[in-house]
């Protein structure tokens, strides 16, 4: 079995190469065994790691997160967190803010106050190739690892590692003993290479944010008191051993007489790995159609058994949506594992703090936009966040057949960042933004309203070819920004670099206004005003006082091309407006007498900041 995945999993890595010749992938295999004692809440462990460097770089050092290391007071997290908690924000911030203060109420100042017993730290105590130790300089949650050899390009290279750890108490993420009572979640917690890419190492110290990490296999073994029931995402190897309801219908499992169990899962083609532990644990399962088996993993609470299995029917129900619009889940298994300190996303599983539907929805949809794409959060979290966040809408819209824009969250959320005074472009790197504030509306917001708007600008039905064609152009290949713009660029057949520049790379933001009304040679000629700084294609709907209707569509020179027709109404594409001109004026065959009103955008998709003057109603 382990040899026919091996090879399966060698061809998926030449394929990838194959089809993407421009943009090499490093490669990893780690092969990783941990040994947790519960009582103190520490563990000891080895990593076999397989090193694939597939670049053609020389590499004299490697570098690896050991994100823990920020579970102690006074770590670049806690202080970050404690100064960005001095700031007062006057814009509502539900994701994150508390009080009006800026800090993660999550975090807050709570790694300040962490005893000796209660923080987290991982230490490697050695790395070894062929043998020969290689020298190590730890910078609080980076390891630099200077090589005795360096890696020459195309080659693969062999590192054991040999690591300790204890496990924080549940701040951020990962952790013991969380609200929930939940007694492990266990992210982040092995010794992990940083990733290195056609811009070099990203050895981003852990801050707060996202993470990026190579795509591998993953065959690990945890070694965890008996009464323990683990959770992880990735496939159970020794279901009929372990038991606890992973094991075959008719498999009666008897338990080792030592005091613990060993697990041993395998994950492969993901970038990382994660699990999670508990002695009350229960699990239900659900099938869905064409799709992965579900595994939701809970804390046994009868009261709140109810609403595990409705999200588990939904999370079901929800996925043929999902394959179809954004293509299929490659894995067998996906986990839903109570845990963690509120939603977050790992490959094949995500760890949730509640039964919260949306919650659910959103992180798996994780899976595709993060877990499959894998792009780099840190430089471009609205390309994760923002997309998954739009999905969420869509799936949720579709799921409840509810009527109207499903999206106004999303804008009403960016119409604040933008008027607030806080914004800053999205490009901004994600631990650098001035306020946790502006980074969240930023990434969740602005890169959901992105997704949207582009349906505005290319059509919804073209845009949908577009998120089919980014994924399979792309899963598994760590896209960027230009990236996505090229497929879309290709898929609509318009050139669509400024609205990415304007959009991500600036703050300018939108307002068109209904202007003056006039005759021109007979017919009826309307002006449009361009108020905000940023150019857009317009539409602009006529509706007369017969119950007709006209749509008139007015591209942006910079696009190079108009979007087809999105209904039945006669459709009219104009000329170009250059994006140099603030005024544009186009007419209309119908009398000025016949005109009921006349609006910008009906369908609500522009991120116009002020809608007040987008449509003029004619009195009668």
């Amino acid at each position: 079995m382990h040899k026919l995945i091996s090879s399966v999993s060698f061809l998926f890595i030449c394929l990838i190469s194959f089809s993407q010749p421009d943009r090499w992938q490093q490669r990893i295999k780690y092969n990783i065994n941990v040994n947790m004692d519960v009582a103190t809440n520490r563990f000891s462990g080895t990593e076999k790691i397989e090193y694939i460097n597939n670049s053609p770089d020389t590499l004299n050092r490697i570098f690896f997160h050991l994100y823990w290391n920020a579970f102690q007071p006074n770590s670049s997290m806690d202080v970050r967190s404690r100064e960005l908690g001095k700031i007062r924000i006057s814009e509502p911030n539900p994701r994150r803010q508390s009080d009006g203060l800026d800090w993660d109420p999550r975090v807050k100042d709570r790694i300040s106050k962490l005893s000796p017993a209660e923080i987290g730290f991982q230490k490697v105590k050695s790395i070894t190739i062929n043998g020969v130790a290689q020298k190590l300089k730890e910078h609080e949650t980076i390891l630099e690892v200077v090589l005795t050899k360096p890696i020459l390009p195309k080659t693969k290279t062999v590192l054991d590692v040999s690591f300790e750890a204890q496990v924080p108490l549940q701040v951020r993420r990962s952790g013991r003993d969380n609200a929930e009572g939940i007694r492990y979640s266990m992210s982040q917690w092995y010794p992990k290479v940083v990733e290195y890419d056609y811009q070099g190492w990203n050895a981003n110290p852990y801050i707060a944010r996202e993470f990026y990490g190579v795509w591998g296999d993953f065959d690990v073994q945890i070694t965890i008191d008996k009464n323990y029931m683990v959770a992880a995402g990735g496939d159970l190897l020794n279901a009929n051993e372990v038991g606890y309801g992973y094991e075959a219908k008719g498999i009666s499992v008897k338990h080792p007489t030592t005091n613990t169990l060993t697990w041993k899962w395998q994950a492969y083609n993901v970038h990382d790995f994660m699990w999670a532990a508990d002695p009350t644990y229960k699990m239900i399962t659900r099938t869905t159609v064409g799709g992965p088996l579900i595994r939701v993993v809970y804390k046994a609470v009868d009261s709140l058994e109810t609403r595990w299995q409705l999200m588990a029917d939904t999370a079901a129900l929800a996925y043929p949506i999902m394959a179809k619009t954004f293509g299929p889940y490659p894995y067998k298994t996906y986990t839903f594992v109570q845990g963690g300190d509120g939603g977050m996303e790992y490959p094949m599983a995500t760890l949730l703090k509640n039964a919260s539907v949306g919650t659910a929805i959103h992180e798996w949809m994780h899976s595709w936009y993060q877990m499959m794409m894998g792009s780099n959060e840190s430089l471009y979290p609205w390309m994760d966040e923002g997309f998954t966040d739009y999905a969420t809408s869509r799936i949720q819209g579709t799921l409840r057949n509810r009527p109207g824009f499903w999206y106004k969250g999303a804008y009403d959320g960016y119409f604040a960042l933008a008027k607030s005074g806080y914004e800053e472009p999205a490009s901004t790197h994600a631990d650098h933004y001035n306020t946790n504030y502006a980074s969240t509306s930023a990434a969740y917001s602005k890169g959901a309203v992105f997704m949207a708007q582009l349906g505005y600008i290319v059509s919804d039905s073209v845009r949908d070819k577009i998120l089919l064609a980014y994924y399979y152009a792309w899963r598994f290949k760590h896209p960027n920004p230009n990236d996505f713009i090229r497929i879309a660029e290709k898929q609509s057949g318009m050139e669509l670099d400024w609205y990415k520049e304007y959009w991500i790379y600036s703050t300018k933001t939108i307002d068109y206004g209904v202007g003056d009304i006039g005759i021109v040679d007979g017919s009826t000629a309307i002006t449009i005003k361009r108020i905000g700084k940023m150019p857009m294609p317009v539409d602009v709907l006529l509706t007369f006082k017969d119950g007709t209707q006209e749509m008139h569509n007015i591209p942006l020179d910079l696009m190079y091309g108009a979007k087809p027709a999105e209904s039945a109404i006669p459709y009219t594409v104009h000329q170009p407006w250059r994006w140099t001109h603030p005024e544009y004026s186009f007419t209309t065959k119908r009398a000025v007498r016949d005109i009921k009103s006349i609006e910008i955008d009906p369908s609500m998709r522009l991120a116009d900041v002020n809608r007040v003057n987008n449509k003029l109603v004619i009195p009668d």
